[in-house]
């Protein structure tokens, strides 16, 4: 069985479905957008992080490294090129800058964390979310984990990416979802290419197939189009999702509001960021734009 690293799992959560919510973080994601917002979770192997806000450059993590790829000469403090992921360097760090990104952990350790706040998601009406990165990309986990939760009668919820092997997904996570958040980033195939890494054929016809199983099961199929400028919030791409969408009868999505801070995020991981210096992809946008998709939405028969 293939087993995920896991980035976090963050309780107290009231913004990745309904009520009062633990999220558990998958590490590694079969798409690579350019503007993920979690870029830790793109890979799925361990790596480390630097922040050089909490660094109070002591100098122990350097004596500590074996390989001396630790230097603030190198662009993001280490050098990847000579870095063996031996994590010796996080260890000895007094102040934090430097952690492992991603571990291992099992269904029970897992469960052990989330399962003392059971009293919330049943009071409010919550659950479990499963995040990411892809869980889907874990399917016998994933599989495992949801069969466990709704032993304990826990609500289940999945954020997907779309991009999956859909029998195994019906036949292995689908019977124990309650929710599935259903991401519909780009409807040009070319275009979700050179953004997002894949064509998105496969994901558009998993949502249809889903859509039309979850209409008679009675589940909920929520699809999801994050706003990120000149990119996915442009006239042309929100008309044609809006106009996908009520093709298949779907009367309700979700607009995502862009949120910029996930440069900062990149430079952590050491990943090369090509939009750090563009304007719009640094700022928040201004509310309107938000306001013109949510009425080509609504001109489509779409709340949102």
């Amino acid at each position: 069985m293939k087993v995920p690293l896991i980035l976090e799992i963050k309780g107290n959560s009231l913004d990745d479905g309904p009520g009062i919510r633990s999220v558990v973080f998958y590490k590694g994601c079969p798409l690579s957008c350019v503007w993920c917002h979690n870029p830790e979770s793109k890979k799925a192997i361990a790596e480390i992080s630097f922040d050089a806000k909490v660094c109070i450059n002591c100098g122990t993590c350097r004596d500590a490294c074996p390989e001396e790829a630790l230097s603030r000469d190198n662009r993001f403090y280490i050098d990847r090129s000579k870095c063996t992921l031996c994590f010796l360097c996080a260890d000895a760090c007094p102040s934090g800058a430097l952690d492992r990104v991603g571990k291992t952990m099992s269904v029970d350790d897992i469960l052990k964390k989330i399962l003392p706040d059971k009293p919330f998601y049943k009071t409010s009406g919550g659950g479990v979310t499963l995040s990411g990165g892809e869980p889907a990309l874990y399917m016998e986990f994933t599989s495992q984990l949801l069969k466990a939760l709704k032993q304990h009668n826990i609500g289940t919820l999945l954020e997907t990416c779309g991009y999956f092997d859909l029998d195994k997904f019906m036949d292995m996570l689908y019977p124990y979802l309650d929710t599935i958040y259903f991401d519909i980033k780009i409807i040009d195939t070319i275009t979700h290419k050179k953004y997002c890494g894949h064509h998105n054929e496969k994901i558009l016809d998993n949502f249809k197939q889903i859509s039309s199983a979850a209409r008679h099961d009675g589940k909920k199929l929520l699809p999801r189009t994050p706003l990120i400028p000149d990119i996915t919030d442009t006239e042309v791409n929100i008309r044609e999702i809006a106009a996908f969408l009520k093709s298949l009868d779907i009367a309700e999505a979700a607009l995502l509001a862009y949120n910029p801070l996930w440069h900062e995020k990149s430079d952590k991981v050491g990943v090369e960021d090509p939009y750090k210096n563009s304007k719009a992809m640094t700022s928040f946008p201004e509310n309107t734009i938000f306001e013109r998709c949510r009425d080509i939405f609504a001109e489509a028969g779409i709340s949102s």
